[in-house]
């Protein structure tokens, strides 16, 4: 056994006590640290480490805590429900009525059933010969191409992105009903012939991006064929966008900020990126020295850089990562994406870009992980909760009726919040981190339109996190596409009040009640002043 290098029992009780609470923080603080250094290890070696897919947030009960309540606690009542499609009228005799009475017209009652069964139809094409030896075959009728009808591929699509359905069942509820379908049909229904939808959800996100005075941004987990990847969602109050790609860098988000766009563009606005994030003045040199400011695809913009000698430089920041994001936040601004947009997110550093602003709920969320071991911290961390959402509060008001006077209240009290000392150390070093990004928590005295939070990010993202533990991986890059497109009309469609199954009708060819125009010309229109 190894002797210890001094005494412990000459030391007196009230010394040991913030030695054993350092050495606590600190063995935390290192277990965390060799976790990390363990996971880097198998990577460099090559090995399959533990899969990176994080659990859905727990929403926080900061929101609802600061929400007002109404009067009395009475839940609103409940007006009368029609039904949305056609009314047919029976009218229904009376039986047994005495003489003389007399007609006092009718009292309704609504029956809702609903009529599912399979439909097929064989076409007889005439054939002819003609003289000179040709066979000319009748056509089809317009919008039949293959041996499914615009009716059964829209149940398949509803079913299985709205219903979050898997593939089985869905063949066997297909079969019972009496359809002659294989699973093979179904995934191609799923992800072939898709185009028209996939393009539909870019437009979204162009529509979203230039009309959007802000959008909120979150990731998460995802599997395709066979590795981890991640699924970005980009959104607000009118549209849903959904991507899935092998990484979570700041170059792959600012490369999704171009809505389907591949270019590099060098311009003032992408000069200025490269002066912000530190990029060496003889890299920013070269850069602004050579004539070619627009590069059409990635092979371009990496030729261009090897030519100038930039891919084989070693500094730090990196230039060639570093001069990549240049190019695609310039990008961005000469395709007019997100000019005057506010990015709000939960601090996650590939979301920095841009004008920022972080989410309250994941601030106070820090605080609320921290781990105590005395009464006098649990103490501590449960005041400036109670502080944060006090301040939470005001914020809140005053994003629904700004005013100049709580404008210039709030931010000494923000300065007085997260400049205290409590003593309890790891609630300090946080406070003093959160109080680093003053300007973002604060966004919104200058931009009162924002949320506060990104609550709407992590429920949009949900049913991703739901199609992955159902399915667990996409196998082709079409059903990644589709599946992201897919979920991302949904959302859309629930946001702009239209119903999915309506429009999946209205895409397909399908009898539909009420058309649903362009969903991009809905969401100009929702999100122009």
């Amino acid at each position: 056994m190894v002797k210890p290098p001094f005494n412990l029992d000459a030391f007196p009780p009230f010394t040991l006590k913030p030695l054993t609470l350092g050495l606590l923080e600190e063995n935390a603080r290192l277990t965390s640290e060799n976790a990390s250094l363990r996971e880097e290890i198998a990577r460099l070696k090559g090995l399959k480490g533990k899969p990176d897919i994080k659990p859905p947030s727990k929403p926080s009960g900061m929101e609802t805590a600061t929400e007002k309540r109404s009067r009395g606690g009475e839940k609103p009542r409940r007006g009368p429900k029609k039904p949305s499609v056609p009314i047919e009228d029976r009218v229904v005799s009376g039986v047994d009525i005495p003489p003389g009475s007399r007609f006092k017209g009718y009292e309704d009652f609504t029956l809702q059933d609903l009529k599912i069964e399979p439909q097929v139809v064989r076409y007889r094409r005439e054939r002819w010969l003609t003289p000179d030896g040709r066979t000319v075959l009748a056509p089809l009728p317009a919008g039949v191409s293959d041996h499914f009808g615009p009716e059964i591929k829209r149940f398949i699509l509803a079913q299985y992105h709205q219903g979050q359905t898997t593939v089985p069942r869905l063949v066997e509820l297909l079969q019972m009903l009496g359809v002659d379908i294989s699973k093979r049909q179904v995934v191609r229904i799923l992800t072939e012939a898709n185009d028209a939808f996939i393009a539909e959800a870019r437009d979204v996100l162009r529509a979203g991006l230039t009309h959007g005075r802000w959008i909120s941004v979150d990731d998460t987990g995802a599997r395709h064929q066979g590795k981890n990847g991640f699924c970005t969602q980009i959104g607000n109050d009118a549209f849903t966008f959904f991507a899935t790609t092998g990484s979570k860098s700041r170059a792959n988000f600012l490369g999704l900020l171009r809505a389907g766009h591949g270019d590099y563009v060098l311009n003032d606005q992408a000069f200025s990126y490269l002066r912000r994030r530190h990029l060496a003045g003889p890299v920013i040199a070269l850069l602004a020295a050579h004539p070619a400011r627009h590069f059409a695809d990635q092979a371009a913009w990496n030729a261009h850089l090897a030519a100038l000698g930039i891919t084989t430089m070693k500094a730090h920041p990196n230039p060639v990562v570093v001069a990549t994001e240049g190019a695609l936040w310039g990008a961005i601004t000469a395709h007019r994406f997100i000019d005057g947009t506010v990015i709000v997110s939960d601090d996650a550093g590939q979301f920095n870009v841009g004008e920022h602003a972080l989410c309250w709920v994941h601030a106070e969320r820090l605080v609320y992980k921290l781990d105590t071991f005395t009464e006098a911290a649990r103490k501590a961390k449960e005041i400036v909760r109670a502080l944060i959402c006090w301040l939470y509060a005001d914020l809140k008001a005053y994003r629904a009726a700004p005013d100049p006077h709580r404008k210039a209240e709030l931010k000494p009290r923000f300065d007085r919040l997260f400049k205290r000392r409590t003593g309890f150390a790891s609630l300090d070093r946080l406070l003093a981190r959160l109080h680093a990004n003053k300007a973002e928590l604060l966004r919104i005295l200058d931009r009162p339109e924002i949320p506060l939070h990104t609550n709407g990010s992590e429920n949009d993202i949900r049913c991703q996190v739901i199609r992955r533990k159902v399915s667990g991986t996409t196998r082709s890059d079409p059903g990644r596409d589709c599946r992201d497109a897919f979920l991302g009309l949904a959302k859309t469609c629930r946001k702009l009040g239209v119903s999915f199954w309506e429009f999946l009708g209205t895409r397909l060819g399908a009898d539909v009640v009420s058309p649903v125009p362009s969903l991009p010309t809905l969401v100009a229109a929702r999100l122009k002043p």
